[in-house]
């Protein structure tokens, strides 16, 4: 599965948060410095979808609130 994002860091609680524009809305709880958020979005991805952390990948993003995430065994 390939998910399209827009990642705000630094919210009260990470969640679903609807749309932007085309992409799923992510907040996450975990601020964008040192790697936190990145981290943060790859363990909220697994516990949602109840899959390994080794199974979600962020394929394009890394520095952007833009990501693009894969996600095998789904």
């Amino acid at each position: 599965m390939i998910l399209e994002l827009h990642v705000q860091p630094g919210a009260k609680r990470s969640e679903f948060a609807g749309r932007h524009g085309e992409r799923i809305k992510i907040r996450l709880a975990a601020r964008a410095a040192d790697n936190k958020a990145n981290e943060a979005l790859v363990e909220f991805l697994a516990g949602h979808y109840r899959v390994p952390k080794s199974s979600v990948r962020i394929a394009a993003g890394l520095k952007s609130r833009q990501k693009r995430v894969v996600i095998e065994g789904v």
